[in-house]
């Protein structure tokens, strides 16, 4: 019996053995799964980490690129920016958003107003000038005053044109300028009390510390009533003509609505394939300035004459008009423009965008140019009136949207050395930006 006993018992010990390590088996192989479950687990959440990095990493080296532009990214596609695409439109007049500079501090020597005369590029050009005057007196700028008075009688106001809060804060680290003078300094200007004059053309900016600084410091203020052509071009020193080069192509920036304009005009032109700009500077303001009447009739002399002689701050009154083309100080007439177009071989069949006013003379004078080049268009022909009606009657907002098309466009051609070439050719050749060509009166 005991041996019996003895034996199951040892029976009995070794099932419970047997099932012990049957125990321990199935407990193993849930550690072992616990295991392999946790390692997916750190290997996934060691490649979604991973993925977040790397794709902060190309986010932020997109912005950078945006910033500076590296030339290793040039080459990069990426979401973040502007497509190649012909219809994909980024006007070269609106800089990369970046974050406003430090105040200049130093002791204001007092306050300039500035009245500026002319169109728009030569306010533009004169806007510059200013702004490095007001910079190098160590003086407080008056948002400038746009002329109101001349032939075109724009009732337009700097804000109307220019981004007049971009204008201010991008210059902050130059010069300080303000929208109106302090309260009690702006009542002695409505009474009257104040110091105007126009400054000497073409003066160095030594003229301005020995003239007009100890002006500014006995009156407090002082109003330029003359804006263009103040200050020399050349011998000035490099900072001077940086600032300028600053003020022009950085912070005189178009308002959002003349902008957003421009790109729609320049989309629908690249539509229909490459363009070019012609700034056919064959306007009767500018004929009767300049008594050049090359093919126009004895009344149509007449008429050039009388305006001329109708506005008083014109000076120049009696003009031969074929000497003055002699010397080449004419603008190029239509049918010579279209002559010279033929001979720079420019395709018949291009796209030609008039950045101009309305033409003297009418279809009678485009006659020559329509035949030898029949895709003529203007913004009145590509916008609606609905477009454009809230720019009638205001030829400085007109002549803004002619800037930004004739910034974007292949080829550009003005027929005249004036302000609108000029600064275009700048503000085209700041940003490497396409093709240019000059011509000269015949």
């Amino acid at each position: 019996m005991c041996k019996l006993e003895q034996s199951e018992g040892k029976k009995v010990g070794g099932r419970e053995w047997i099932m012990g390590l049957k125990s321990l088996g199935l407990s193993g192989e849930k550690s072992k799964n616990s295991m392999s479950s946790r390692s997916k687990m750190k290997l996934w959440m060691i490649r979604a980490t991973t993925t977040i990095l790397l794709w902060t990493c190309v986010v932020q080296l997109m912005t950078l690129e945006e910033m500076w532009g590296p030339r290793a990214l040039k080459g990069w596609p990426s979401c973040f920016m502007a497509s190649d695409s012909a219809l994909d439109v980024k006007l070269s007049s609106i800089p990369v958003q970046v974050a406003n500079p430090p105040k200049r501090v130093y002791k204001n020597n007092g306050y300039l107003m500035v009245s500026c005369n002319g169109g728009l590029n030569q306010m533009r050009a004169a806007i510059c000038d200013m702004v490095a005057i007001a910079r190098y007196l160590n003086v407080t700028l008056v948002v400038p005053e746009l002329d109101k008075t001349s032939f075109w009688a724009d009732p337009s106001e700097f804000q109307d044109i220019f981004d007049l809060n971009h204008f201010i804060t991008s210059l902050r680290g130059e010069v300080r300028i303000l929208k109106q003078l302090p309260p009690r300094l702006k009542r002695r200007v409505e009474r009257g009390v104040v110091y105007s004059m126009p400054p000497i053309s073409w003066s160095d900016i030594s003229y301005y510390h020995k003239q007009i600084l100890p002006l500014i410091q006995k009156y407090k203020i002082v109003h330029l009533n003359k804006t263009d052509a103040r200050l020399a071009n050349n011998g000035l020193p490099s900072e001077i003509q940086k600032l300028r080069c600053r003020v022009n192509f950085s912070a005189l920036r178009f308002t959002p609505q003349i902008e957003e304009l421009g790109r729609r005009v320049i989309r629908i032109l690249r539509q229909n394939g490459p363009f070019l700009v012609l700034h056919l500077r064959y306007e009767m303001d500018m004929l009767a300035f300049s008594g050049c009447t090359q093919g126009c009739n004895e009344e149509e002399v007449e008429e050039l004459t009388r305006m001329r002689y109708a506005y008083p701050w014109w000076k120049e009154k009696v003009i031969n008009s074929d000497l003055k083309r002699k010397d080449g100080f004419c603008p190029l007439t239509p049918e010579e423009t279209a002559i010279t177009l033929k001979a720079l071989d420019i395709d018949s069949n291009i796209q030609i965008y008039i950045a101009a006013g309305e033409i003297y003379g009418g279809a009678r004078r485009m006659e020559s140019m329509a035949a030898a080049f029949p895709n003529l268009v203007r913004k009145e022909t590509l916008l609606g009136p609905s477009d454009l009606g809230f720019f009638q009657n205001h030829s400085s907002q007109m002549a803004a949207l002619d800037y930004l098309v004739s910034l974007e466009s292949d080829i550009f051609v003005p027929t005249y050395d004036g302000n609108m070439a000029k600064v275009v050719e700048g503000h085209r050749t700041w940003d490497s930006r396409r093709q240019f060509y000059w011509t000269e009166s015949l």
